[in-house]
């Protein structure tokens, strides 16, 4: 897949495209039918999918709490994986936040990405102070010259597939109820830091990641699926791990701490993507190591039972 992060210079094997454009914040069941649609509306063209970075909520927002379900990486990780030919991750800030709806169809579609087809749900606005929506995009589309599909939202059960949704789900520690929104686990991507090794110390190695600007399900322990993607461990292992703020250590800002299952590389400075397939129990203090480490051995082997058969 081709990550083009402006719509301006562009070479010429990246125009032309039928485009699903939207967030796709979690890329979900319900953004994976807008991708579909305009893979079947031009399948002759490449398929692309046009989003922005940061996402608006983040620009109009930026004190607010971390509401993202994936990061940029985990985002183009997974549209790869649904055959995506083309992101273009539209870098938004005030130049595109001013736009009105013509201008940003005229310049960023037509001009800019030069488009052949675009496909949006039929929730999609765009433009100045949002002033756009799908049948506006669909009126300057049939002036400008390209197509526009609008996709339905899907559900199940009389409820929509949704980002909100999703994270609800997730802070209620319901990891499979998101899954079946989602079509596939939550995951937290990202790059392994370096802690404070007390994990190591105890007999129990983590691999530490950052959750910065992204929502948090409920905290606590989770059994786990990890792939890990970079350096000379590349593979897919079970493990455990522990969401929060490590409270026996009086520590307050979250993060993801990871142990994985039969284990011995180092993983620091290498990406890898954890999937959260079961919710074990929320945080708690201990009174001593020793309780801690024994609940940290039973929350082993509950995780073990319950990934035995992935």
């Amino acid at each position: 897949m081709h990550i083009h992060d402006h719509w301006t210079g562009l070479p010429v094997r990246a125009r032309g495209t039928s485009a699903a454009m939207g967030n796709f914040d979690g890329v979900h069941l319900g953004h994976r039918s807008v991708i579909e649609a305009a893979r079947d509306a031009l399948p002759e063209a490449p398929l692309a999918v046009i989003t922005f970075e940061p996402h608006p909520r983040e620009f109009f927002a930026p004190e607010a709490p971390g509401f993202r379900l994936m990061n940029a990486e985990a985002r183009a990780n997974r549209l790869a994986r649904l055959g995506v030919e083309h992101l273009f991750q539209l870098p938004f800030g005030p130049v595109l936040a001013g736009l009105t709806p013509e201008a940003f169809a005229r310049e960023v579609l037509c001009d800019g990405l030069g488009i052949a087809h675009v496909t949006v749900g039929q929730d999609f606005r765009f433009g100045k102070d949002r002033a756009g929506d799908a049948a506006t995009l669909q009126d300057l589309g049939r002036q400008m010259g390209f197509g526009v599909t609008i996709a339905p939202l899907i559900g199940r059960n009389g409820q929509d597939f949704s980002s909100t949704a999703i994270r609800q789900s997730l802070s209620d520690g319901h990891p499979r109820q998101a899954e079946t929104m989602l079509g596939h686990w939550h995951r937290i991507e990202g790059e392994v830091i370096h802690g404070e090794k007390r994990g190591r110390e105890l007999g129990w190695p983590t691999a530490n990641m950052s959750v910065d600007g992204l929502h948090l399900p409920r905290l606590g322990v989770y059994a786990v699926l990890v792939d890990v993607l970079t350096g000379p461990d590349k593979g897919v292992f079970k493990g455990v791990a522990s969401l929060g703020v490590r409270p026996m250590f009086g520590r307050n800002r979250p993060n993801l701490e990871v142990h994985l299952f039969d284990f011995e590389g180092d993983l620091y400075g290498q990406h890898i993507s954890v999937a959260l397939v079961d919710f074990l129990r929320d945080e708690a203090k201990f009174d001593g190591l020793d309780a801690l480490i024994a609940q940290i051995e039973a929350d082993a082997d509950q995780a073990r039972d319950i990934l035995a058969g992935h």
